[in-house]
């Protein structure tokens, strides 16, 4: 049974992770007059084959079938990606509150990463949608008390990175985050607590380094997309189950 569920889990999230390439695209653009069935181009519905997750792009050997335009190889990588997290999301979780909210990280994840990578942009529609959406599971799963409570780390985390921008700004004398960044540690805060939110921002900091000391390598002037880092950090510590307790005492205090 646990197989079963696995396998459902995981072509759902194959089939959420196209709808959610489109979405964070259009978002990014301003464009809301999007449709997840149709190409991009041509505007030509797409046939049952043609929107068969991961598979498509193989079978239609990465062109739209109407237009030949070429299919973004972050699609298919998105819907596999996605497909993978949903399922590591039920097999860690199972059916539970903690189920939801680890969906909801994946598919801000997945929408964030298209749009800031392609874009440099994190869309506020989303944001304000992902903080809903965790307002409401975190009131269901643990009430109104704990929900607040998670509501002010949310205020918390946003000043702490404003004041990172703001100290990075004064030093470098120019942009050093985006302000989607900055608005999406509130996000953060609707789900982990203080502690494990600021190394959210250390991991996502570690995860990025790699990224940086390539592009100044090339010597490129290009603003790195910091978000995808953040939701990847954000992500791993949920997905371990790391508590502050527990950090605490690997940290030795």
């Amino acid at each position: 049974m646990d197989s079963m569920y696995l396998i459902i889990f995981f072509i759902f999230g194959t089939i959420l992770g196209g709808c959610y390439t489109v979405l964070g695209n259009h978002l990014a653009q301003e464009d809301y007059h999007f449709f997840p069935y149709r190409c991009d181009c041509c505007k030509h519905p797409l046939s049952i084959v043609e929107c068969i997750p991961i598979f498509s792009y193989f079978f239609l050997k990465g062109k739209c079938k109407h237009c030949h335009k070429k299919i973004d190889i972050m699609e298919p990588l998105m819907e596999l990606f996605t497909g993978i997290l949903f399922a590591v999301a039920y097999y860690s979780f199972g059916f539970s509150y903690d189920l939801l909210i680890a969906l909801g990280i994946v598919s801000l994840l997945i929408i964030v990463t298209v749009s800031d990578l392609n874009y440099l942009i994190i869309p506020d529609e989303v944001l304000v949608l992902f903080s809903i959406y965790f307002i409401i599971v975190q009131f269901l799963s643990v009430g109104a008390i704990d929900t607040l409570k998670h509501i002010f780390t949310g205020v918390f985390l946003f000043s702490l990175m404003y004041a990172i921008m703001w100290l990075g700004e004064k030093s470098l004398k120019k942009e050093s985050l985006g302000g989607g960044d900055v608005k999406m540690m509130f996000v953060f805060g609707l789900v982990l607590d203080p502690l494990l939110g600021t190394v959210a921002i250390f991991l996502g900091s570690v995860f990025a380094l790699p990224m940086s000391l390539f592009l100044l390598y090339k010597n490129k002037e290009k603003m790195i997309p910091f978000g995808p880092f953040l939701l990847l950090a954000f992500t791993f510590l949920y997905f371990i189950k790391l508590t502050p307790e527990v950090l605490v005492a690997l940290l030795g205090f």
